[in-house]
């Protein structure tokens, strides 16, 4: 384990653009979009528009209602005469644009790799840990965790490399104590990282941009090291 983490804090990563495909709402927008499906009784999810939902292989389904969201408006300056003076103003206004995963159709998203080696179910029994549905409408988060419960995103790009990361989460203590998030991201996603080399599944390459990224040139601590490779060796040992 030291050598595959000596691995992810040294050798070259990449930025994977699962954190940028969705567009970035305000925290305002998502409030909005979460109260819209809580009245209209659609099940919470990722949000994009008609047209991205396409780019992503999707389909929004005959009939379904697009979600209202606030975005800017330019407005031209007119003249009493009704010509353009070449000046505008920007404004914020309702926009029927929007629609969750769950009012698209398509193929699912198929990007699970497993190795026989290992048992979700198992593992997630023997750490008393469950999966629950993702219901954040940011596209962008591949994942969460609260308390002794995880979710992954349904579009995630790498789904074992989120679940690692965040049943690391859930074991190394960070949904029940105040640990700082730099290092909260650091120590999960290390965690992950060497139970995907040691499990041959992809996502190392993006796994080591994302270390190094929230390292920030930082030294990671022996106390970090010690916690890293105890919860990797206790979610191996239980889905064995």
């Amino acid at each position: 384990m030291q050598a595959l983490l000596t691995q992810a804090l040294t050798e070259p990563g990449i930025i994977s653009k699962c954190y940028s495909t969705f567009h970035g709402y305000s925290i305002l927008n998502q409030m909005h979009a979460m109260q819209q499906c809580l009245q209209r009784d659609i099940a919470p999810g990722p949000i994009a528009t008609f047209k991205k939902w396409q780019e992503l292989g999707r389909q929004v389904r005959k009939g379904e209602k697009a979600i209202a969201l606030t975005m800017p408006v330019t407005v031209n300056k007119k003249d009493d005469a009704g010509e353009k003076t070449g000046e505008s103003f920007q404004w914020f206004t309702l926009k029927n644009n929007w629609f969750t995963l769950a009012q698209t159709e398509g193929a699912d998203f198929v990007n699970e790799s497993v190795n026989p080696a290992w048992d979700k179910a198992k593992a997630l029994e023997m750490l008393g840990i469950t999966e629950v549905s993702f219901d954040y409408v940011d596209g962008n988060c591949q994942g969460y965790a609260s308390g002794r419960t995880i979710a992954v995103n349904p579009v995630a790009v790498l789904p074992h490399k989120t679940r690692f990361h965040e049943l690391a989460h859930v074991m190394l203590g960070h949904t029940s104590e105040r640990t700082p998030k730099d290092i909260r991201e650091v120590e999960a996603e290390s965690t992950a990282y060497i139970l995907c080399a040691l499990l041959g599944l992809p996502g190392l390459d993006e796994s080591r941009g994302y270390i190094q990224l929230w390292m920030n040139r930082q030294q990671l601590t022996d106390k970090s090291i010690m916690r890293i490779f105890s919860a990797a060796n206790k979610i191996m040992t239980a889905g064995q």
